[in-house]
């Protein structure tokens, strides 16, 4: 797993401009979404492996 920067955010602060893999092997870019509403959800690994 990449590990990325150690930021703090506050709510209400602008996301920083990021790339991510896809699990269908893409890539995603925040920039790609300019000017619309975005929702980023983390899930953690709940009982799964790995």
């Amino acid at each position: 797993m990449a590990l990325g920067p150690n930021l703090t955010l506050k709510e209400g602060d602008l996301a920083p401009a990021f790339t991510a893999a896809t699990n269908g092997g893409g890539i995603v870019a925040l920039k790609n979404f300019k000017g619309r509403h975005v929702v980023l959800f983390f899930y953690p690994k709940d009982d799964t492996p790995g």
